[in-house]
This record gives structure tokens, C-alpha cells and sequence, in this order.
């Protein structure tokens, strides 16, 4: 799930994103939330704590994206973590 804006990954050649799983999650939100994607082929989950920085040569093509909303929440997970 890559977080991170645009111009930000056109100008540094990197995309800032987070880890998915289709694996059922123990943990809830802050570590964790729920995709509502209709496009993903299995039920999917963020991995907030598990943020990662790629060269964007390694992302494939874009599947879907998601609301401000998600990620607003994805931002605020990531706040609560870090603190």
C-alpha cells in the first residue's frame, strides 16, 4: 500500500508504503485495518506498523486505492504508533 504522494515518489524515485496481508489479523487498529476493496481477490488488512521504502521500479501496477477516509486512519494508526 503505498502512502506517500505522487510528486514525492516521481522526484525521489521511492514510494513510501506499507505492508498488506490476506491473513487473518490478532491485532486491531492501531497495527492493523481493514481493506473495504472490492477490487482485491481476498479479504486484506494494512500492516501500519510495517512501513518500508521502495524503489519505485519494485511496484507493480496500481490494483486499487482507497478512501481519504482509510487513509486518514492509516495516518492516525501510524501517529498512535510512533507516538
Amino acid at each position: 500500500m503505498v502512502i506517500s504522494h505522487d510528486v514525492f515518489n516521481e522526484r525521489s524515485g521511492t514510494v513510501i508504503a506499507m505492508a498488506i496481508t490476506s491473513q487473518p489479523q490478532r491485532a486491531g487498529f492501531p497495527l492493523t485495518l481493514e481493506l473495504n476493496s472490492g477490487r482485491l481477490p481476498k479479504r486484506s488488512w494494512v500492516k501500519i506498523s510495517q512501513v518500508r521504502t521502495l524503489s519505485v521500479e519494485r511496484v507493480g501496477k496500481l490494483i486499487d486505492t482507497i478512501s481519504p477516509e482509510e487513509m486518514s486512519k492509516l495516518i492516525d494508526g501510524l501517529n498512535e504508533i510512533i507516538g
